[in-house]
Order: C-alpha cells, then structure tokens, then sequence
C-alpha cells in the first residue's frame, strides 16, 4: 500500500516587523503578500510560523527589538490574507535565552517548535515553503524538514530576504529533495 501524501503551505515569519514600517523591514516583503494568499486559498492546511519574542530576549543585546510578544510588530503582516479557519500557528523565539531560526528547531537544534509532531499527528509529509527568510531561516527550515523525511518545494517567488549566497546554495539543494516552483505552478496542482 502506498502512503499518501498529505501536503500543508507553510508560511514562514510573515509578520509586520518585517514589512517596510517595521521594527526590521526586510526588502520586498510586501511584494509576496498576493503570491501567498492566492496559494493559501488552495490548501486544506496552511502553516503560519510567527517569531514571538520576550522583550528582554537575548538576540535583542546587539540588535534592535522584533517580534515582540504582545506587540503589533509580532503579528501576522497587514494585508496577508489567509483562510483562518484552516491556519495553524507555530511560534518561534519563545525561549528567551537562544535565537531561532528554523521553523522546526530552535538554536540549540534540540529544542522543537512543535511543527514537526504537527506534522506527524496529521500525516503531513510535503511543505510547500515561502515567506520572509532572515539569516537563512527558510534554507535551515527546508534542511530539517528534509532530515525529518518531509518533502520541501520551495516556491521561489513568494520567497523574499535571501542573500546572494543563500540562493546560491538553494541551487544546491535539489540533491536533498528540495524541488523549486513558482506560484503560478503551485496553483496548477492539486496540493490537497
């Protein structure tokens, strides 16, 4: 019998810190706000990570304050449109003394989120990944997803905050799975 593959939309840190007017605007993160929604209108399961700080968190001492918990800066970006009723949460940075940048595992690489027993209670075997990448936070997701056995295709137009040398290694990731796609793409599939 073949397993079936059961697939979610997984949004990572699109929230407002990250938007032009935020605490650390990222280029373009605007720009991928229509991409996303289109998408997410398609999927059953759509996956939203949010980086929720404490304000006396310990990546605060050399930069400014972001994702603060309990501030407008933490919350999902103005004009991301989502089908609430089939989005699940993930929040990342809740440990006050180590960064986060994966969506599966926090600094320490031993500390879960809870994304990947999300996963695993709803056979989620197949990310279709985007949003804003800080510090190679969407390559670190898609390489633990990856070494969790989940599919990763990473779509490549609703993807913004990567540097030059982070999208050259992404070309590299084809050997671990990593399938590249646009919107346009995701939206010809049947992904439920």
């Amino acid at each position: 019998m073949s397993v079936k593959i059961f697939t979610a939309l997984l949004v990572q840190d699109v929230q407002n810190d990250f938007l032009p007017n935020g605490a650390c605007p990222v280029e373009g993160a605007e720009s991928i706000l229509d991409n996303i929604a289109k998408m997410a209108a398609g999927f059953d399961r759509v996956i939203v990570t949010q980086e929720f700080r404490a304000a006396d968190h310990v990546s605060f001492a050399n930069k400014p304050a972001f994702c603060v918990e309990g501030t407008v800066g933490a919350d999902l970006a103005r004009g991301l449109r989502l089908p609430m009723s089939r989005v699940i949460a993930i929040l990342r940075g809740t440990d006050k003394t180590q960064d986060s940048y994966s969506a599966f595992l926090e600094a320490d690489r031993k500390t879960q989120t809870g994304l990947k027993s999300y996963c695993e209670d709803r056979f989620v075997n197949r990310l279709y990944l985007c949003g804003i990448s800080r510090d190679g936070s969407l390559l670190r997701t898609a390489l633990d997803a990856h070494h969790f056995g989940i599919e990763v295709l990473w779509v490549r137009d609703a993807v913004v905050g990567m540097t030059e040398a982070e999208s050259s290694m992404l070309a590299t990731f084809a050997d671990k799975g990593v399938q590249s796609v646009t919107t346009e793409e995701v939206l010809t599939r049947s992904v439920k």
